[in-house]
């Protein structure tokens, strides 16, 4: 694998890591010398995934993980991770939100309440709760770098995938406004649509689908990672990973609370 950017020495939390695209991006961050905080409920993922980095650290000398087995709807569990980094290293670097639920396909009106709940927990309150106990950190450091990871039902409004066309609207405002907080400072906030990745989250969307038709999430890595280079100026905007481009948002300016009509 090619790395193109050096993340030696950075400290990067990606939550998601055991699987699909939160799994590449750990590995890839590890191979540009990062140490990868590695969250996911899923234990054997995530030893499977520290297995593939010390092995590349052999190789290379680059790269280190420490695992974190943790449920993302433990919210005081998210508070603890946050003071837990602040005292092994005294900093975060870069922020991966990657961790989310699907829920389900289906009319928003037979959508199950606890379905729905569980949706809003893990893809919003928990990357809220995430981004409130690694701000100060992501603060601390020279070039701190957040990546919350969106999707094109944010804004296509797809039939039947309202709840989580809803969550990934939410965080795509999180961090809109996380951005504009933070503008005058070395941190730098942006969503990602990773487009259609072949991932259990996908297959289980569109069962249908031939998967090889859609990038590996490796492919899709790769094409993210970029995003957190100490060198990047963007911030508050959405990352395209397919086309490999930001895109503005096109409505108010920040901080226009009312437009005249």
């Amino acid at each position: 694998m090619t790395v193109s950017i050096d993340l030696t020495g950075r400290i990067a939390l990606v939550t998601g890591a055991s699987r699909g695209i939160g799994y590449f991006m750990a590995k890839q961050m590890a191979a540009a010398g990062a140490h990868v905080i590695a969250v996911a409920r899923t234990v054997g993922g995530l030893e499977e995934l520290d297995d593939e980095i010390k092995a590349e650290n052999a190789r290379s000398g680059k790269g280190a993980a420490t695992l974190v087995p943790l449920d993302l709807a433990d919210m005081a569990g998210i508070d603890r991770l946050g003071g837990a980094i602040h005292e092994r290293w005294g900093k975060l670097d870069i922020l991966v939100a990657n961790a989310a639920v699907l829920g389900v396909i289906a009319p928003i009106g037979h959508v199950e309440a606890k379905t729905f709940e569980k949706v809003m927990t893990i893809n919003v309150t928990a990357t809220w709760r995430l981004i409130r106990s690694v701000d100060p950190l992501l603060r601390l450091s020279d070039s701190g770098r957040a990546i919350l990871m969106s999707a094109s039902s944010a804004h296509s409004a797809r039939a039947f995938w309202a709840p989580y066309a809803a969550s990934k609207a939410a965080v795509e405002t999180l961090a809109r406004s996380w951005a504009n907080e933070t503008i005058n400072s070395p941190l730098r906030v942006n969503s990602v649509d990773p487009g259609a990745t072949r991932t259990a989250m996908r297959a289980q969307a569109v069962p249908g689908e031939n998967p090889d038709t859609l990038p590996h999430p490796s492919e899709v890595a790769a094409a993210i990672l970029p995003l957190a280079s100490p060198s990047l100026q963007e911030t508050g905007m959405l990352y395209l990973a397919r086309a490999r481009r930001f895109v503005s948002y096109p409505d108010f300016p920040a901080g226009t609370d009312s437009v005249k009509v």
